[in-house]
């Protein structure tokens, strides 16, 4: 593999569509770098130009302006091998049903130019788990089975960079798990993944990297982590020996008692939890349970994308 540090590198891309003679901004100004070996989130609602974005990399839209350089090779200067760069996972499932696993396998290494000799159609196909199937009908595999043969189609000319557009949209939490297994898989192989993803929980568990876009629009990008910095709140819930009057010292926050069980919200980034603890003992209540939940990923996408509406 030829040696660069992004995979995908973008900058100030815009695209703009007319619509009825109504301009569109697809995208704005939009920048963007995928390291090399990551699994990088690119995160946005409906319409934000997440797709569009892909479309360019896929050569199927051509942006206005920006550069684009995938696995270190500039889009405009060679989109050719721009092109046998990446493999595109899109989130139809657009399978010829009468076709066996095989056969649409060898058919997609065939439009790649790759000869017969270099095809790894078995390989794949045991990467996949679809070697018993590899002789059937595609349309008698299960939703699982065919969302991993269209990643399996997108791996057939061994590119460097994999993209996923929604890969588990509208499958169920089994298939959608073992999809989550194989791009770990595919990773660890080496190879860099870009995902769009509707689910947070997806992006939460599977990505190093995010970016979210909003409007055409890059809003926030940075490890996942970081991310998960900018949620400072946290909710500690304490189950009760008995029932209790709630002490003043705690009024500061926002103290809710249920059925012997006392939430508290408080700013991980002002308050230590060992300082409520000590307001509990200080007042002798006791507690036979602790329990703390962070803010998660749909949390900072909420607050990020919102902010960025406000402002617009």
């Amino acid at each position: 593999m030829s040696e660069y540090k992004y995979s995908i590198e973008a900058k100030n891309v815009n695209k703009v569509f007319y619509k009825k003679s109504q301009k569109v901004n697809a995208l704005i100004d939009f920048s963007i770098k995928l390291e090399k070996g990551t699994i990088h989130g690119l995160l946005g609602p409906n319409g934000a130009g997440k797709s569009t974005f892909i479309n360019i990399l896929g050569g199927l839209v051509k942006k206005n302006s920006g550069q684009v350089n995938i696995c270190g090779i500039n889009i405009d200067k060679n989109i050719k091998l721009s092109k046998f760069k990446i493999g595109i996972v899109p989130q139809e499932l657009n399978i010829d049903p009468f076709f066996s696993p095989a056969e649409l396998l060898e058919l997609q290494a065939g439009l790649y130019g790759v000869p017969k000799s270099k095809r790894k159609t078995d390989e794949i196909l045991e990467n996949l788990k679809l070697t018993n199937q590899r002789n059937a009908y595609a349309r008698t595999l299960s939703g699982g089975m065919r969302r991993r043969l269209l990643i399996g189609k997108a791996l057939v000319h061994d590119p460097e960079m994999i993209i996923l557009d929604e890969p588990t949209a509208g499958v169920d939490i089994d298939i959608r798990r073992s999809v989550w297994n194989y791009v770990k898989n595919i990773n660890k192989q080496g190879k860099t993944i870009c995902l769009t993803t509707h689910y947070l929980e997806e992006a939460e568990n599977l990505c190093d990297n995010i970016t979210i876009i909003n409007s055409g629009k890059k809003v926030i990008e940075g490890s996942k982590n970081d991310l998960l910095n900018i949620i400072s709140t946290k909710t500690v819930s304490f189950v009760l020996n008995k029932k209790e009057k709630i002490p003043k010292e705690l009024n500061e926050f926002n103290p809710i008692i249920s059925n012997e069980i006392l939430k508290l919200s408080y700013d991980k980034n002002k308050t230590n939890i060992k300082k409520i603890i000590d307001i509990l003992n200080n007042n002798q209540i006791e507690f036979k349970e602790i329990n703390t939940i962070e803010g998660d990923l749909e949390d900072v996408f909420i607050k990020v994308v919102n902010k960025n509406d406000n402002t617009v």
